[in-house]
């Protein structure tokens, strides 16, 4: 019989298209030397000075290396950073699917790695994960209604790896007249905002403007006057610890 693993309660998808403020939501996170940050974009630097222990990802397997080293060390690690989740399946794709002999294994591979880093990687670890990951539009035939998604290759696209986060918030940048309605303690607008007539912010439910994309977060999380926040990632996770705070 195996060990219970109790859920992971801040487990987070930011997703967004390029430029929209993913990897610059990080730049608030506490205690940033105690977070590991799994860098698969060549090593791109991050929009801001840091404490992160960086590492740049040019193997995919090294992900489940690193998390599992995380688990082995869990006391000296307070969080992990994968930026992105976009990146680190294009990459698995590009070295282990289409340089294989056999590539309908491979493709069952891909699938694979994917479930054992979610399934088994990340609930053994047990504290707070981020993935960033960009998305993609796609037209419904039928319905020409616009579906927003991430976007994965083989079986995993027609499961929707969204499914398996609990907590996905999209970020966006909108001009401050959309956001006049959702005013909350969440959003500030700074003298910058205000010089620039945008904002970048975290959208954290649906709106009937944005039907077709896969933005979720667990009932009562955020108020409907906080569909909109700043786009930081240390406000969700504080969030979430004060949602499941009695569930511990």
């Amino acid at each position: 019989m195996t060990e219970d693993v109790a859920p992971n309660d801040q487990l987070i998808a930011v997703v967004g298209y390029s430029s929209t403020g993913k990897s610059a939501s990080l730049r608030n996170i506490e205690n940033q030397d105690r977070w590991v940050y799994l860098n698969c974009e060549s090593g791109k630097r991050l929009p801001f000075k840091n404490k992160f222990n960086r590492i740049t990802i040019t193997d995919p397997m090294e992900i489940h290396s690193y998390f599992q080293e995380a688990i082995e060390n869990r006391d000296d690690v307070d969080g992990i950073i994968v930026d992105s989740l976009t990146f680190l399946m294009e990459m698995y794709e590009s070295q282990y699917v289409l340089k294989a002999a056999n590539t309908m294994k491979a493709w069952g591979d891909y699938q694979q790695y994917f479930k054992t880093l979610m399934q088994e990687l990340v609930p053994q670890f047990g504290k707070p994960v981020i993935f960033t990951a960009h998305v993609k539009d796609e037209t419904d035939e039928k319905t020409l209604d616009t579906r927003t998604f991430i976007p994965v290759k083989g079986a995993l696209k027609g499961v929707g790896i969204e499914a398996y986060f609990s907590c996905i918030v999209s970020c966006k940048r909108l001009p401050l007249k959309e956001l006049k309605d959702y005013a909350n303690d969440l959003l500030p607008i700074t003298p910058d905002d205000e010089i620039q007539g945008y904002k970048h912010v975290f959208q954290t439910q649906l709106t009937k403007k944005t039907v077709g994309e896969r933005i979720r977060g667990p009932m009562g999380l955020f108020t409907r006057a906080q569909t909109f926040i700043d786009n930081d990632c240390q406000l969700v996770l504080n969030k979430l610890h004060e949602f499941y705070a009695d569930d511990q």
